[in-house]
């Protein structure tokens, strides 16, 4: 039976196109493009912007099956919803407990980006105050939460496009150093890809506020793909120009990829800018991941998979207000006493893993082998990023899941042990 739209647990539809395509620009463009070019040239060598263009495969074929899923099941939750309805309970808990638990880890990583650049003394402190001011954000309404974003963006987009003017414009800038190889190895490749795939997960926030998009079955088609082509460009312009300037192996030991770009590219002056974009970048990451994290908190609650006190929607702001204070105690938890490498591969294969299922999902779609290429190149792409990992990342990302999969079987044991008796 339907939910009557004025029900209290319903949430108000405000965001149009623009804030579902800013909300996925803001979750992608982020510190990921900041951090993750140095790891991923470390891993890949010269095969970096084959890692870039192997990530980006995979993120295509995962917006393409989200998209046509989001037009069907319109509700809070995204892929916690589609492996529910298209491939059963256990899948869609599954997916759900990939992404909330691997996104309130990637929530403490931005949290932690933040206090690195902005005092790195007290990374952890600021952290924190971080995800409570961006919690408080967040609990006033979903529309204030866009409007922040926006600005956000502007400004990031403002500050890569100094970095990519400043890097190609110079005297140090040398096109030899863009030769594409894989000195590092198929194994460091796949391992890049891995890591740069962090950086386009964002477009998922777009599907996970199905329920506060105007015109849902129109809009978030539209806008994952637009969201999704706009970061894929700026991290294409970026990473051309970081690696003209430093090279592969030089890029590889950069601590701040970026800012050591300037710096060699004649122009110091303009790294503490790019530090100010970075801790912006990852505040607009935070802002929609904890957006994201509590709307599929919200849905798991509704369906008792999380304790029905999340599901609660306030009445004057029309935000799942218990499931937002939820996520931004645990999130402010992790981000006082957690490693930052450590959070980013513990997210990246819960992600994947999520968005395994999507593909999973949108196989069951269409019987046509044209319309299953898509989904099945997307699956078989996750596997393998989550499993080119660090080993750690691994183990401690099958072992979270295994942990999860434990309590839905007893909450299941217990359930039919209530109807027999």
């Amino acid at each position: 039976m339907e939910r009557s739209s004025s029900a209290p647990s319903e949430l108000r539809r405000t965001l149009g196109l623009g804030d579902a395509v800013v909300i996925g620009l803001g979750s992608m463009v982020g510190a990921g493009i900041f951090a993750a070019l140095g790891p991923a040239a470390r891993a890949a060598g010269s095969g970096l912007l084959v890692g870039l263009a192997v990530a980006a495969v995979v993120a295509y074929c995962n917006a393409t099956s989200s998209a046509r899923l989001a037009a069907l099941y319109p509700a809070s939750g995204g892929t916690y919803v589609y492996g529910r309805e298209r491939l059963g309970e256990f899948w869609g808990y599954l997916a759900g407990w990939s992404f909330v638990v691997g996104k309130t880890a990637s929530c403490a990583a931005m949290a932690l980006t933040v206090g690195a650049y902005v005092w790195p003394g007290q990374a952890h402190a600021v952290a924190v105050a971080a995800v409570v001011a961006l919690t408080a954000v967040n609990y006033g309404g979903v529309q204030k939460s866009a409007w922040l974003t926006r600005a956000i963006v502007a400004v990031v987009l403002a500050v890569l496009a100094c970095v990519v003017v400043v890097c190609l414009g110079s005297g140090q800038s040398d096109s030899e150093r863009l030769d594409v190889g894989v000195s590092g190895g198929v194994d460091g490749v796949l391992q890049a890809a891995g890591l740069l795939f962090f950086a386009f997960a964002g477009y998922a926030r777009i599907a996970t506020l199905g329920e506060e998009v105007r015109d849902p079955a129109r809009t978030i088609p539209r806008a994952i793909p637009l969201a999704l082509g706009i970061a894929l460009a700026v991290y294409v312009c970026v990473a051309v120009a970081v690696l003209s300037v430093l090279g592969s192996e030089e890029l590889g030991n950069a601590a701040a990829p970026l800012a050591d770009a300037v710096r060699a590219a004649g122009l110091p002056g303009l790294a503490p800018v790019v530090r100010v974009g970075a801790a912006l970048a990852a505040l607009g990451s935070l802002l929609a991941l904890i957006l994201g994290v509590s709307r599929t908190t919200l849905a798991m609650a509704r369906d008792r998979h999380l304790p029905g006190v999340l599901a609660a929607v306030n009445p004057r702001f029309q935000v799942p207000h218990r499931a937002e204070l939820a996520v931004g105690v645990a999130v402010a938890v992790l981000a006082a006493t957690v490693d930052l490498r450590g959070a980013i591969g513990f997210s990246s294969f819960g992600v994947l893993v999520y968005y395994a299922v999507a593909n999973a999902s949108a196989w069951t779609l269409d019987p046509a082998a044209t319309r299953r290429f898509v989904p099945a190149v997307g699956l078989l792409g996750c596997v393998v990023l989550a499993f080119s990992l660090p080993g750690i990342s691994v183990v401690v990302g099958a072992g979270v899941l295994a942990v999860g999969v434990i309590a839905y079987g007893v909450r299941r044991w217990v359930a039919g042990r209530g109807a027999v008796g």
